[in-house]
Order: C-alpha cells, then structure tokens, then sequence
C-alpha cells in the first residue's frame, strides 16, 4: 500500500533475499551498539553468524505473523515485524529497523503504523515490545505513537523497557 510519495509498505516474506538483508543490518547494529556499550567492542563475527542462523524470522510468516517491508522510491529501506502472542489478541511488534542512510524521512513511524494495521487484520487488540534502555531513539519512537511503558511482559535478557498499546 501507498502510504506517501516516497514510501511503501508491503508484507515481505520472513526468507527473502530483501528481509535476510534487512535482518543483518539490525542485528549487526543492535548487537554492536550493546558491546560497544558494555564490552567496548563489535560483535563476534562467529557469534553474528551464529546468532542471525538461529533467528530466520519464522515467527512472522503468515498465518500469525507478518514482515513488513518499506521501500523509499523504491529501495528497501526498512522493516517491521507482528507476530499474535498465546491466545491471538497480543501481538508483539519487534524488528523495527530503518537503514542508517533513510533515517529522518518518516519511515519508522509509518512502519509502526502498518505493523498495527497487520497485527489488527491477525485479529489482536493490543500490541507489545521489549527495548533496550541504549536503544533511546526506539523509546521515543514508540512514546510518540502513543505505546505507554509498562511492568514487564517476557523475561528477555536483553529487554530493559516493555511497552503497551490498545489497537481500537
């Protein structure tokens, strides 16, 4: 679907040669940030290659999930996931990533929106998440699309903020 002149957000499939290289580049830049943050180091390569193998995405192929793809004129340009939790009416947003380069063109927050939208057709009223505490601009993203901080939801070791939204 068209959502502005320049951006397009249509579902990818989790496997695609698009998404693989989308799922890299926000796995190599989360993973990085938190060594660098708390080891003063980049990730592993062994331990990027392992890690990216052990998470394909599955979880967000139909029919309880979704990838969603942005495109700027075009191009791939970032991703969103929805994935339905337990009984079908949580869902939880993750992989919300925009390459370094599209920043600052609006692409997070209409990925977030057409997230929603996805995870409103599988049929959930409510969308959550899980963010790192370094992950600052993710927090703000989600605070100024009105998703309300929250007591934890999963036992992640990496999630640091947990955060709720109705999807009325």
């Amino acid at each position: 679907m068209a959502l502005m002149t320049s951006w397009t957000i249509a579902p990818e499939p989790f496997d695609s040669p698009v998404a693989a290289a989308l799922w890299r580049a926000y796995y190599t830049e989360v993973s990085d940030r938190w060594y660098l943050l708390h080891e003063g180091r980049r990730t592993d390569p062994d331990e990027l290659e392992r890690e990216i193998a052990a998470t394909p995405g599955s979880e967000l192929a139909p029919p309880t999930g979704r990838l969603l793809v942005g495109r700027h004129h075009g191009e791939p340009a970032g991703s969103a996931g929805v994935r339905l939790l337990g009984g079908g009416t949580t869902a939880e947003l993750t992989r919300v990533f925009v390459y370094e380069g599209m920043r600052g063109r609006g692409g997070a927050p209409l990925l977030v929106r057409a997230a929603e939208d996805a995870a409103r057709a599988l049929g959930a009223t409510r969308m959550v998440l899980d963010t790192r505490s370094d992950l600052v601009e993710a927090r703000a993203l989600y605070a100024r699309l009105g998703y309300e901080e929250t007591e934890p939801h999963n036992d992640d070791v990496y999630a640091e903020h947990w955060f709720r939204k109705a999807l009325s």
